[in-house]
């Protein structure tokens, strides 16, 4: 097919993409926000067969294993049998459901690294308008999304844009040659791709290299160019279609391998579209990850929140080797001060990229010990399928792919599955859990007492990982006066407490003891408050048309008015702890929402108010001003997006890339449709800022698709 024909098939077919009528958009609790939530993170291939029809599909045969001894080929997994066992993981409290990528992955078989591989896993897309014939049909997908929904559970989709599948550029027959289609159309692979559809920079060898991560592929997988127009239509369209389809939430994989400034326009898209919450997959090697800081601004700055790695690797530390339960709160506190909305973070212990806990450890009670600690805390627990059923297989370290084991059973009476419960249960009813601070009020080595307050709501969690029991003398707590009971039922072997009166939210708990690998939970709920309290905005990235979700407490029946920079907001709907509201027009920047009502006015909860739909740019400035080792080349301007003239290192866009040095260029996202002047500006490593001469520049963002300008350094 010639180039020409090829391009005129591919802009009929896009122009086919328009909203669809939702299918199965039965009302579930907040899209925008999973802070109550219990998230389940489901491999669909080895969760359950619930239809055996789809196991060797003609489309691709020869790839199901029904002896399930070879780890890379289909096992049976699909979503009919995730929905078949939605009453399950609705029984465990789950409320939330991250499935695998569900669209059409690569059809034979892929000898890489020298062993034959499936796209089981969901991660080599084809065609990402397209299910996956080996998990279901359309029909399938879209029944599993409508029963869901009936019982109360969101769907988050597991969405993949960086790249497609194993490729090789000197070998266009190698694994398919990471070949994209559209609905059946073949757009082109990597061999031979004169449109320029994917990068072609080799393989990622340094991967704290900001460029390499962005430009260079991962894992000899084909890697897509984002900023191509044809490929941004793409991947924003077909999106838009599967949550048109009913899709709830977001995981959006491989953050770190793709600029920040599309992903902020993928996210403006996403809101525009739907009312969703968005969190990606920024992969920390350790704390003391070289690109951590950068994570930490992808996430306060993006639309899209991250996995929380730096509470992961501290809860394997603590609970699943010899880390000390200060080395946990230390964790806690340091994420606290860099995350902008620590609660709008994804906690977990372990998932499908690296060993289950139970192989790092293989004791249950500390793991129950973990996941109490990760359902009390803030931000959104997500248990790794077969958690509640000890799964782990330890082949090889258990990693992938030992750490994808086929679900072993359902039972409802494992000691992790009532945990699960009782504490989901908690977390939906408690708002101390959903939004509260957290303040550490007892703690040695072994053990860790701390306490979640949202005003007067207040929940005391008390774990001791030692050996031995441990009498806590001289705790003081929030709760007030009284005697609690342990919201697990003694499950993991705590009791009641008692707690007296004292003065300053500093009430005295009865000595008592904690025995060797108990937990105990204990929460007071009060009662409506008169005035209102602000606990949560979703999504903390938004603009003027789009619909912001506010949750919190004393908001009463009767409408009052949500304001966004003390500009009155659209009311959609009304309730006692939830609003929704569509963004007025106002000035762009960090803006405060608050909430009045009769009972007065709440405190006020800040989001990032932009300033218009969003376009990625590349900008580009040749011959910059020469810098030594730690000094970089920063892009300031004259809008919000652009840090408004900002100088600041964590403000200005940057630190842009090198590649080509004394040449550097950097994408952000720029409100459509704008006349925008900015300048480059270098920052050393010891802070000094050097601006470029003469006037600003100017550039005409488009009004849509993506944009780029390129300039020379003015000496």
């Amino acid at each position: 097919m010639s180039k020409k024909s090829l391009a005129a098939l591919l802009g009929a077919a896009l122009v086919q993409i328009v909203p669809i009528a939702a299918h199965a958009d039965a009302p579930v609790s907040n899209r925008a926000s999973l802070k109550s939530d219990l998230c389940y993170q489901v491999a669909t291939d080895r969760f359950f067969d619930g239809n055996t029809a789809n196991n060797n599909p003609a489309k691709s045969p020869g790839l199901y294993d029904s002896g399930k001894s070879n780890w890379k080929m289909y096992w049976g997994g699909d979503f009919a049998g995730i929905n078949q066992k939605l009453d399950y993981l609705k029984g465990m409290g789950v409320t939330s459901i991250w499935i695998s990528p569900h669209v059409d992955n690569v059809d034979g078989l892929v000898t890489y690294g020298g062993v034959a591989n499936t796209g089981y896993h969901g991660y080599w897309a084809r065609d990402f308008r397209v299910t996956e014939e080996h998990f279901g049909t359309l029909a399938e997908f879209d029944a599993l999304i409508a029963a869901a929904h009936a019982k109360g559970i969101k769907i988050v989709m597991d969405w993949a844009p960086n790249h497609t599948s194993p490729a090789d550029e000197s070998n266009p027959g190698f694994a398919g040659n990471g070949r994209l289609y559209h609905n059946g159309t073949l757009m082109g692979g990597l061999t031979g791709d004169t449109n320029g559809y994917f990068h072609h920079n080799g393989g990622i060898t340094n991967w704290d290299d900001r460029y390499q991560t962005q430009y260079l592929n991962l894992a000899d997988l084909a890697d897509l160019n984002q900023h191509h127009p044809t490929i941004d239509a793409y991947l924003k369209d077909a999106a838009d279609y599967w949550m048109n389809r009913g899709v709830d939430g977001v995981r959006v994989d491989a953050v770190k391998h793709m600029t920040a400034g599309w992903q902020r326009s993928m996210a403006d898209r996403f809101q525009a579209n739907k009312d969703t919450f968005l969190f990606g997959e920024w992969y920390l090697g350790s704390k003391t990850d070289p690109l951590y800081e950068d994570s930490v601004r992808f996430a306060n700055e993006s639309g899209i929140s991250v996995l929380d790695f730096y509470l992961n690797i501290a809860m394997r530390e603590t609970f699943g080797s010899t880390g000390t339960m200060q080395n946990l709160d230390a964790a806690i506190s340091k994420t606290a001060s860099d995350y902008r909305y620590p609660e709008n973070l994804i906690t977990f212990i372990d998932n499908h990229d690296m060993s289950r806990f139970l192989t790092l450890h293989n004791n249950n009670t500390r793991l129950h010990q973990a996941l109490a600690f990760m359902l009390t805390v803030r931000g959104t627990p997500c248990v790794y399928y077969g958690t509640e059923q000890y799964l782990h297989n330890d082949t090889s370290g258990g990693g992938d792919p030992y750490n994808r084991p086929m679900m072993p059973g359902f039972s409802t009476t494992t000691t992790a599955y009532q945990v699960l419960n009782k504490l989901s249960s908690l977390r939906q009813d408690q708002p101390a859990l959903a939004w509260g601070t957290h303040q550490q009020r007892w703690i040695n080595n072994d053990v860790y007492v701390y306490e979640r307050r949202y005003f007067n709501d207040v929940v005391l969690v008390a774990i001791n990982k030692g050996a031995s029991g441990q009498s806590l003398t001289g705790l003081h707590t929030a709760l007030p006066a009284g005697s609690y009971s342990d919201k697990l039922t003694g499950l993991l072997g705590a009791g009641s407490i008692s707690v007296s009166a004292g003065t300053g939210g500093n009430n005295p708990v009865a000595a008592f003891t904690l025995g060797a690998g108990q937990v105990g939970v204990w929460s007071y709920r009060a009662a409506e408050p008169s005035a209102p309290t602000i606990g949560s905005v979703g999504p903390t990235v938004t603009r003027a048309g789009q619909k912001i979700t506010v949750e919190g407490r004393g908001f009463g029946t009767t409408a009052g008015t949500v304001k966004v920079n003390g500009v009155n907001a659209t009311t959609v709907s009304w309730s006692p702890n939830r609003i929704v509201a569509t963004v007025p027009a106002t000035a762009a920047g960090t803006r405060a929402v608050t909430v009045t009502t009769s009972g007065g006015v709440s405190n006020g909860y800040s989001v990032n108010v932009l300033t218009g739909a969003q376009i990625p740019v590349k900008f580009t400035v040749n011959n910059a001003s020469p810098t030594a080792w730690g000094d970089h080349i920063y892009l300031t301007g004259s809008v919000f997006e652009l840090g408004n003239w900002s100088t600041s290192r964590t403000v200005a866009i940057g630190p842009m890339l090198a590649p080509n040095y004394p040449n550097w260029f950097t994408t952000v996202a720029l409100p459509a449709c704008t006349t925008v002047q900015f300048k480059f500006i270098k920052i050393t490593s010891g802070g000094g800022v050097t601006w470029e001469n003469g006037a600003n520049h100017t550039y005409a963002v488009p009004c849509s698709g993506v944009g780029s300008t390129t300039v020379n350094w003015q000496y």
